[in-house]
């Protein structure tokens, strides 16, 4: 029975300490911490389209829709269209920020072509 109550002991540390590094490094807590220190984070699951990829930048959440198309090699995304959660948040932002934001998106999807939505567009083409 005291051997029992050992393994058991031991099972539950395992599976604690398991628990506690999972979310430690969990991306979406990493997104929101970053989120709440006004900080860069790129959050997305590149392997899987249909998932929508989030940015943090300056304390405003964008949010990347992927969509797939055919290349001259392959089936890649090939465009993208980011909104920003509030737009009050982008109080403050200039065009630099945004050349910066699709640069970093250019480094994981280079076939695709970015489409601001809302304001952002405006600011962008005038």
């Amino acid at each position: 029975m005291a051997l029992l109550i050992r393994f058991a002991i031991i099972a539950l540390i395992i599976y604690l300490f398991y628990r506690g590094v999972r979310y430690l490094l969990d991306p979406k807590r990493k997104l929101d911490e970053a989120y709440a220190k006004g900080a860069y984070y790129f959050y997305d699951d590149v392997k899987n389209v249909r998932k929508n990829f989030f940015i943090t930048y300056k304390g405003a959440l964008f949010e990347g829709e992927k969509y797939l198309g055919a290349t001259n090699h392959a089936f890649e995304v090939i465009s993208i269209r980011i909104s920003a959660r509030d737009v009050a948040e982008l109080q403050g932002f200039s065009k630099d920020d945004f050349s910066f934001l699709e640069a970093e998106i250019a480094m994981n999807y280079p076939q695709a072509t970015i489409e601001w939505q809302g304001p952002i567009d405006d600011l962008l083409h005038n």
